[in-house]
């Protein structure tokens, strides 16, 4: 019994393939017919896709709240200030690249 709940819960980790849920199906289902184990295994299939997307998306939130925590902007942050940056270099033109460049060459006069 404990190598059948020990498949059951490999099954729910990895991605289970229609001939494993057979076997895990056939173990568990005892006197039933060909319907009965081709009906579990199905529903092994099922369970475990949804226990894989679970999973996924449980460990995809934990990220994103570590990140948020440590302050790590998020790609659509980056995203609105690349945009803004934009914005601002077509309002201010080329003078305030041309004032930077001679703000630049002055020397500190001694």
């Amino acid at each position: 019994m404990m190598a059948d709940v020990r498949k059951l819960m490999e099954g729910a980790v990895e991605k289970i393939s229609p001939a494993k849920a057979q076997e895990i199906a056939r173990s568990l289902v005892t006197g039933g017919g060909k319907e009965q184990v081709q009906k579990t295994a199905h529903e092994l299939i099922e369970w475990s896709n949804k226990n894989r997307e679970r999973v996924k998306e449980l460990v995809q939130r934990e990220v994103r709240s570590q990140l948020k925590g440590l302050g790590v902007a998020t790609r659509d942050e980056v995203d609105a200030l690349k945009k803004r940056v934009r914005e601002l270099e077509r309002a201010t033109g080329p003078a305030t690249k041309t004032a930077a460049k001679k703000t630049a060459a002055k020397k500190p006069t001694a």
